[in-house]
């Protein structure tokens, strides 16, 4: 092989056949109107730019004759072009940004229907003796879909399931009126806040009370909370108790920084994160993991921003460190707090007293329920905070409100000793067929409480 010879291999000449055919479609391709050489006279065309031009700058006087000669030859020799460049193709057609078969699949994309939200309530059922008290929390749902309601000195319970009625618990008139109720995690037990400082732990699938739970408070006993097996408590004295319900010594922490009443307690969906409200309009988050056993516990935030008691709380189902808060009748405001800074990320002014918060399951939205001066529910749009319905019908102030297992129905109760349930939040799209068979029409049979 001689050295100055090349030899390429068969890999080497399809890749630059191929570089070859992908040059030839670019230059296809473009928009560019690019002369084509080999189809061009360039004697021509250098004629026609300098010795044309020169004939028509001084022009030299001949005879008609020489004149007709001169077109005659021109003509035979195709002399009378006028045309200099030569091109290959016509340009090419412009092409769309968007191919309109794109475009097609896009407007016939269906737009998503506005959810139909009732505006009155599915049922109303009586709740005699009602205690009509900001401060207490006296309706809960469990997850095995029962219904509790404190009424008086008597706790009831609905199971939604099959709508039969029972009675749990009558305490007695120097034990009670109940103060507030909180079912646990497994929907079997509950707990039941008295007015003499006592907690009551009851197991309702065979009606016998499981324990009682004394020394948390001085007095009344008016929120509760559940973080797995530990029991939070909240009373009218300003203490907030931890009690581990599995061992005898069911008090292994406590909280110290409300100096009035604890009406609202909340745990995080994580269990980290214990928020609190309190008559002396203050709301606290508490930390678990810095929790103290010897002695009470340091807030993580100490939030002062709402200018009367807080007691609707509600932690966001797809955010795990958004809280959203209430303020009573001096303050009409629910805040959005980020709980990890302490940051305060919106405060929107309702209007009316704030009772109760409720986040839906399956969209950003938020219920509150208010007091005077309209006793309504209303609907918002998170986080633009747009009010999407206003819900009326009690004709008192909408203390106490409650969701079912699934998230679309919720039950609230008023001063009006009126005991409602809305179809507010309509159905998951998954679940909707599956809770239909399942289960039927909650509280079908029911018609009054007694």
């Amino acid at each position: 092989m001689d050295a100055g010879s090349v030899t390429c291999s068969p890999a080497t000449k399809s890749q630059s056949r191929d570089r070859i055919l992908q040059r030839k479609s670019s230059r296809e391709n473009l928009d560019r109107f690019i002369p084509n050489r080999s189809a061009m006279d360039f004697d021509y065309a250098h004629y026609m730019l300098t010795q044309s031009r020169k004939g028509k700058e001084n022009p030299i006087a001949s005879s008609p004759a020489k004149e007709a000669y001169r077109k005659q030859l021109a003509d035979s020799l195709n002399m009378n072009r006028t045309r200099i460049l030569a091109f290959r193709n016509k340009p090419p057609t412009p092409t769309d940004a968007v191919p309109s078969e794109w475009s097609s699949v896009q407007q016939a994309k269906p737009v998503k229907a506005r959810r139909y939200i009732p505006q009155t309530s599915e049922r109303t059922l009586d709740a005699p003796d009602i205690q009509d008290d900001y401060y207490l929390n006296l309706l809960d749902w469990g997850s095995s879909n029962v219904l509790a309601i404190a009424l008086g000195n008597t706790v009831y319970l609905w199971d939604a399931a099959d709508g039969n009625t029972s009675e749990l618990v009558t305490v007695d008139d120097d034990v009670g009126p109940v103060t507030s109720v909180k079912w646990a995690p497994d929907g079997r037990h509950i707990s039941v806040g008295l007015n003499n400082s006592e907690v009551q732990l009851w197991d309702s699938t065979s009606n016998k009370l499981s324990r009682t739970l004394r020394g948390c408070h001085q007095s009344r006993v008016g929120s509760m909370d559940w973080n797995n097996h530990i029991l939070t408590t909240g009373g009218m004295d300003g203490r907030i108790v931890n009690n581990d319900v599995r061992i005898r010594a069911h008090i292994v922490e406590t909280y110290s920084g409300h100096h009035q009443e604890v009406c609202g307690l909340k745990w995080s969906a994580s269990g980290q994160q214990l928020a609190s409200g309190g008559n002396d309009n203050l709301l606290h988050i508490w930390d678990r993991s810095v929790a103290s056993v010897n002695s009470p516990t340091q807030w993580l935030h100490r939030l002062e921003d709402h200018t009367a008691a807080v007691k609707a709380l509600a932690w966001c189902p797809f955010q795990g460190n958004l809280l959203a808060s209430g303020g009573g009748g001096g303050d009409k405001s629910i805040k959005f707090w980020n709980t990890h800074t302490g940051a305060c990320l919106n405060s929107v002014d309702t209007g009316s007293q704030v009772c109760a918060l409720l986040w839906n399951q399956n969209e950003r939205e938020l219920l509150s329920s208010h007091g005077f001066t309209q006793n309504q529910l209303t609907l918002w749009k998170y986080p633009s905070m747009v009010k999407m319905a206003e819900l009326t019908g009690h004709t008192s102030r909408v203390l106490f409100m409650a969701q079912s297992p699934d998230g679309c129905t919720v039950a609230t109760a008023a001063g009006d000793e009126t005991l409602r349930f809305w179809n507010v939040f309509g159905s998951p799209e998954v679940a909707a067929k599956a809770t239909r068979k399942a289960v039927p029409e909650p509280f079908a049979n029911v018609n009054r409480i007694r």
